[in-house]
């Protein structure tokens, strides 16, 4: 019942559902007056093509060619532009290779394809994710979801009438799913586009679609000597470096790109930024100026070739039937891609009993990702650009809906030992879970006394798990980034607009439904976007003094560590020192807790 429960709360965030109305937070000081931000317009079938040429600045760029895309809602589409040669046969678990040749004329009027998915894992005993994932692998499912390998293609968004010259900023748009899931297909531009508009801040938008899960992010010794660690973070440079060769095509301003993505693909912006120990340059210019990260930053992690990552991949090779084989990997490379599709994704999953523990994620691999990422920031070795980053107040609620079984504090201890934390001491994570009051009337959904406890330590392991991931790993950047480069300004702040929505609070992604789509068009919708677009065209999100914005300045989180926190009615300062004792502990083991 819980993981039914959980099923539908998933598809909802990633389509952009809404869940819930939540509760308006009392006001208790005047609401700034803001214009409403327009609704977007209905859905009718493309009314016009147009062709833009995609010319090509240098002699590494994709060769010129001509893309027709769709104009809809006063917004012009282009999907699934290729930007790499397809990573298939031998160029799958390989590094993007660059298109050397001509794409000539192509259709681009839809959304482009998603990479392949791993919505639920086919293995493990867990009987309804097990069920759902046989199902969703299917050759036809793949084919409604448009899943192909053949899926290195980029999505650009903009204002109708743009025209090369015009040099509107671009967000390049990283699209999260807990390395697991999801493309540029699930993110529409077109109401947000809109309300920029609106503002008189028109832009770019441009979403990379990289490849996730075991055809992205395969662990092992064998991957790292090969050189196939990281793909999709390989792949979203590749995407940035189109850009930088493409964009000006588009009317964007290769000069003026902001990074922008949401939980993984937060983790993704901070990860660009660390890339190459912070050489974020192309052709000898910087490839972004500015970084939004939303649910997600550094991401402790230990390297390619971990014990529990070899783990992963003997399992995957098992599974693809390579044990035998002289070479796993080149036995994996020709597997047909039904058998690999399974084999990747027989190993758990996000949407299942080990949640966040997950078995594809970025690593250091000691060449592109050189070091674990908080290890990366405190050697100065990332791009320190002007960076937004935020949370949900109830980031691990949605993560910890499938652990019923943990009802004592003991059982908690045993469920991060053997998932989370190999290498600390049973002590070392005892002491972790003393810093989170045992109570039910404490724990994630915050502030919601006893209600929400659909079992023993529920809220407690929802707390846990949102601050490691999300939370309070989120404030160590911050806290080590201003010491190490305190000239780079930073904002913060914390969502708390989904306050009483029964047992998940002010879920993560809530903030797609308000900051991308605008799902409800109250105070916390409208203010976020118009800190964002201020932000795109400033690098801060008060603007640049010229003008009234109508809303509170938001202070530098460096200036008092302070956050930003936003209600549906309204927004107010919050001081960013709340459980303290955890952030403590786990700044001062954070080498034994690596995932």
């Amino acid at each position: 019942m819980k993981t039914s429960w959980f099923s539908v709360v998933v598809a909802a965030v990633l389509s952009g559902s809404a869940l819930a109305l939540p509760a308006p937070a009392p006001a208790s000081e005047p609401v700034p007056t803001l214009e409403p931000a327009p609704a977007p317009a209905p859905a009718p079938a493309p009314d016009a093509t147009v062709e833009v040429q995609a010319i090509a600045k240098t002699t590494l760029a994709i060769p010129a060619g001509t893309v027709v895309g769709s104009v809809l809602a006063g917004v012009e589409n282009f999907g699934g532009m290729p930007f790499a040669k397809p990573p298939v046969a031998s160029l799958r678990l390989r590094p993007p290779q660059r298109l050397t040749e001509s794409f000539g004329t192509i259709d681009a009027t839809g959304a482009g394809p998603s990479c392949p998915q791993m919505f639920f894992t086919t293995g493990g005993n867990e009987f309804i994710p097990k069920v759902i994932g046989n199902l969703i692998n299917t050759p036809l499912f793949q084919v409604v979801t448009q899943q192909t390998e053949d899926c290195l293609t980029m999505r650009v968004q903009r204002p109708a009438g743009t025209k090369a010259g015009d040099k509107l900023p671009v967000f390049f748009w990283i699209f999260g799913g807990g390395f697991e899931l999801g493309s540029p297909q699930m993110y529409d531009a077109t109401a947000l586009l809109a309300s920029a508009v609106a503002q008189g801040k028109p832009f770019i938008f441009a979403a990379v679609n990289y490849r996730v899960a075991g055809f992205g992010f395969l662990p092992g010794k064998e991957i790292l000597a090969d050189g196939a660690a990281n793909l999709g973070h390989l792949d979203q440079r590749m995407g940035l470096e189109w850009v930088a060769d493409n964009i000006e095509a588009f009317g964007g301003n290769p000069e003026k790109v902001t990074i922008w993505g949401e939980s993984a693909g937060a983790i993704s912006v901070f990860n660009q930024m660390a890339l190459y120990d912070g050489n974020n340059t192309y052709n000898g210019k910087p490839l972004f100026r500015g970084a939004i990260m939303n649910s997600g930053s550094i991401l402790p992690t230990d390297p390619v070739d971990c014990e529990k990552c070899q783990i992963i991949y003997d399992s995957v090779v098992t599974t693809g039937g390579c044990s035998g084989a002289a070479d796993t990997l080149e036995c994996l490379r020709g597997l047909s891609y039904d058998k690999f599709l399974n084999a990747v994704n027989s190993v758990p999953g996000l949407l299942s009993y080990s949640s966040i523990a997950l078995s594809y994620m970025p690593r250091p691999d000691f060449t592109a990702l050189t070091a674990s990422p908080e290890t990366l920031v405190q050697e100065k070795k990332y791009a320190a650009v002007p960076m937004i980053i935020s949370d949900m107040e109830d980031e691990g609620t949605i993560f910890a809906l499938f652990q019923g079984n943990i009802t004592t504090t003991n059982k908690l201890v045993d469920y991060l030992s053997e998932l989370f934390f190999t290498k600390a001491s049973p002590d070392q994570v005892s002491q972790l879970v003393d810093t989170y009051p045992a109570s039910i009337t404490a724990g994630s959904p915050f502030n919601t006394g006893v209600l929400n406890a659909i079992y023993p330590q529920y809220k407690r392991l929802a707390a846990i798990l949102g601050d490691l991931a999300f939370t309070l790993t989120r404030r160590a950047f911050l806290d080590v980034a201003a010491q190490v480069n305190p000239d780079v300004p930073s904002w913060s702040f914390l969502g708390s607009w989904n306050f009483g929505t029964p047992i998940l609070g002010t879920f993560h992604a809530a903030d797609i439904l308000q900051i991308f789509y605008g799902v409800l068009p109250n105070y916390a919708s409208r203010s976020t976007q118009t800190y964002y677009f201020n932000f795109l065209y400033h690098l801060d999100p008060n603007g640049d003094g010229t003008a009234s914005t109508g809303l509170p300045a938001w202070p530098q989180w460096k200036v008092g560590k302070k956050l930003m926190q936003f209600y549906n009615d309204r927004s107010t300062i919050l001081a960013d020192d709340f459980r303290s004792a955890s952030y403590n502990f786990i700044t001062s083991n954070i080498g034994s807790l690596r995932v």
